[in-house]
């Protein structure tokens, strides 16, 4: 696979676990008589996280990488992996972005 192609997989895995697990977990908050919006807007902000090393395959091999990179002066490497990170924490972002955009359209209605 392609370091585009892998770029571009990851940012969509880290977008859609938190968009899809914010909607998702909001469905569930909705049967159990919750609040809904609130509960997406919590769960966005905390699957961040699980979503960026779920999207990376774990974070041992990214600080493996990394390591290896550092100790033989690779910048090719290190710079690679830290494309990775950042490709997806923008994932994670908008994901989070997009729910509270719904969560703010929502809530200003009666």
């Amino acid at each position: 696979m392609t370091t585009l192609a892998s770029l571009v997989i990851d940012f969509f895995v880290s977008f859609g676990m938190v968009l899809g697990g914010s909607l998702l977990g909001g469905l569930g908050a909705l049967v159990v008589h919750s609040q809904p919006l609130a509960t997406m807007l919590r769960l966005s902000d905390q699957l961040k996280i699980w979503a960026m090393v779920s999207a990376l395959g774990g974070t041992m091999d990214t600080l493996r990488a990394l390591e290896s990179g550092l100790l033989k002066h690779d910048l090719y490497m290190v710079g690679k992996q830290m494309t990775y990170l950042m490709i997806a924490f923008l994932g994670c972002q908008i994901g989070a972005l997009m729910i509270q955009w719904l969560a703010e359209g929502e809530v200003g209605h009666p």
